[in-house]
């Protein structure tokens, strides 16, 4: 159950993404400038969904990733899961959004049966769970064993030269840029916090393991300041040994 906390959180999380629901993608390709797609592209390379296949991409938002999904193979099975209503308004007006089977619902209680997906697959949600261990446990249930969990998200500019460049780029030019374009300076100050304080890679490869994953790896992209990680329901109840590159 959550608590008080949890739920102001949530419910603070999901009015930012309600708020900037309109403007979501363009800022997004805006920001990035445009690698994200080919970071989700990544990711369901690595999602290795079979042909037809079923996946499940929770906090879908706006459909980027089952978009994408769904032209590298239209006859897969793709359903979305947000608890942002304003987010999946805005996704179903996109082009090829009626293939999708469009859901509301919490990342944390998801309303599907035991080991159902191929795959389970997640963009820049990890971040914004009041739980990040139960998110990743409840991917685990609905994933069939031998089935892969990819999330993608940010990660904690390294320690390196590009530092204070980055720093600077998220703390002073993505809020002004989200205040400029939408008026939404608060919502994208909410963003770039939550990349600076978000988890290690390796922090977040550890409770990947813990949730119940085996072969847990990840790669950075975007001078480390993105990470794409990824593990396996094991087929067997046997523990496991992982690595990460």
């Amino acid at each position: 159950m959550k608590s008080k906390s949890d739920e102001e959180k949530a419910g603070y999380v999901r009015g930012i993404f309600a708020a900037i629901s309109r403007n979501y993608d363009f800022i997004n390709r805006l920001m990035t400038f445009g690698m994200d797609m080919s970071w989700r592209r990544f990711l369901l390379s690595v999602a290795d969904v079979p042909l037809s296949g079923r996946l499940l991409d929770v906090g879908t938002g706006t459909g980027d990733i089952a978009l994408e999904a769904l032209r590298m193979d239209p006859w897969i099975r793709v359903t979305g899961l947000d608890f942002t209503a304003e987010m999946m308004e805005a996704g179903r007006r996109r082009k090829d959004a009626d293939a999708i089977d469009w859901c509301r619902g919490d990342a944390l209680c998801m309303p599907f049966p035991d080991k159902i997906y191929d795959a389970v697959v997640s963009g820049f949600l990890l971040r914004n769970v009041v739980d990040v261990r139960s998110a990743l446990m409840e991917q685990v249930r609905v994933v069939k064993p031998g089935g892969r969990v990819v999330c993608l998200d940010t990660s904690p500019v390294p320690r390196n030269i590009l530092r204070p460049i980055i720093h600077l780029y998220l703390r002073i030019v993505i809020p002004l840029l989200g205040r400029l374009l939408t008026g939404k300076g608060d919502a994208y100050n909410y963003l770039a916090s939550s990349t600076i304080n978000f988890l290690e890679p390796e922090v977040l490869g550890n409770i990947m393991r813990e949730a119940g994953l085996e072969d847990v790896h990840f790669r950075r992209f975007m001078f480390g300041n993105i990470a794409v990680h990824w593990g396996v329901r094991p087929a067997l109840h046997a523990d496991a040994g992982s690595v990460k590159i």
